[in-house]
């Protein structure tokens, strides 16, 4: 298979060249994409590196967030013959050495895309600082839910592969084209039931200045994972699919929130009247909930269980 990598440019003229050409030694081509950047990466690799027929540099007219660049480089990749595509950032966060083991399980058809796992060890986590640390680890969790992903970890890595066939899958208009393209590639690939594996490796840290503000990002990642839950339950649950884990869930909900609010209406006339509710009462309040929780955890366990174990791309012969 011919494989290339999409390296996505935006403020990263100081370690663009070097990243380029580590990539080069593990693919035939590389993809620069310049997302109108104010330094000038892309003009400055070519100035670098200007007999290099492995290299590609496109230019964008407008900014347009590091999905948007990162769909261009893909688009390009594929038109241009290539079947695996890796994408590296260019801030040389991401040794090129782990791009074979990413490759490696889209190449013999067990999976259709593959990413970056920091949390696979916990000596791989020594160099990441303590607040990403965190972050991330509460992004997980929160990604797993949003995504239906439950066996993936590291939502955020930006360390990736894929078999460009899938492009044909994926509606491209409606992916988030800035920081939360990773997660939201993880829903639609999820969608289309594509196998995602995760691939082992250290976290890599140096001078660089990362681009996200946490404070500007906060709000919409967590709209984000909202908004991906709720269309995820309703496409995989009752549009697309109707099964014993969507009557779970429909009956689930009632039953505690009946409970619940029956409970707070008994207690709340307990203490104004000062006579105890009686033990049919407290069951009348209680079942509903016991039932509905022991409901809702069956739909999470199904939930959790389904996953596609055959890749996309082998399966329909991509």
């Amino acid at each position: 298979m011919r494989t290339c990598a999409v390296i996505p440019a935006y403020k990263v003229k100081n370690h663009l060249v070097d990243v380029v050409v580590g990539v080069l030694a593990h693919v035939d081509h590389v993809f620069v994409v310049d997302d109108a950047c104010p330094e000038g990466s892309g003009r400055y690799l070519l100035q670098s590196l200007p007999d290099s027929p492995q290299v590609t540099v496109i230019f964008h007219e407008g900014n347009l967030g590091v999905g948007g660049a990162v769909l261009t480089g893909y688009s390009k990749a594929r038109e241009a013959g290539f079947e695996l595509a890796v994408k590296v950032d260019g801030d040389g966060q991401m040794n090129p050495k782990y791009i074979p083991a990413l490759l490696a399980p889209i190449a013999s058809g067990a999976a259709d895309y593959t990413k970056g796992n920091r949390f696979f060890r916990p000596s791989y986590l020594l160099d990441m600082p303590r607040a990403r640390l965190a972050g991330n680890a509460a992004l997980s969790f929160l990604a797993k839910v949003s995504t239906g992903q439950w066996h993936i970890m590291d939502p955020t890595n930006g360390f990736t592969a894929i078999h460009l066939g899938l492009l044909d899958w994926l509606p491209h208009d409606r992916i988030q084209k800035r920081f939360f393209f990773e997660t939201d590639m993880l829903f639609w690939l999820g969608t289309v039931d594509a196998v995602i594996q995760d691939i082992p490796m250290p976290s890599l840290y140096g001078s660089e200045q990362s681009n996200l503000s946490v404070k500007s990002s906060l709000v919409e990642f967590s709209k984000g994972h909202l908004g991906l839950f709720f269309r995820r339950i309703f496409y995989s649950y009752f549009l697309r699919n109707f099964n014993m884990a969507s009557v779970f869930l429909l009956c689930s909900l009632p039953c505690i929130l009946f409970g619940a609010i029956f409970g707070a209406t008994a207690w709340k006339t307990s203490v104004e009247t000062g006579v105890p509710a009686t033990a049919g009462t407290i069951m009348l309040a209680a079942l509903p909930v016991i039932v509905g929780l022991q409901l809702l955890l069956g739909f999470l366990n199904f939930d959790m269980a389904t996953q596609p174990r055959h890749a996309l791309w082998k399966r329909l012969g991509k």
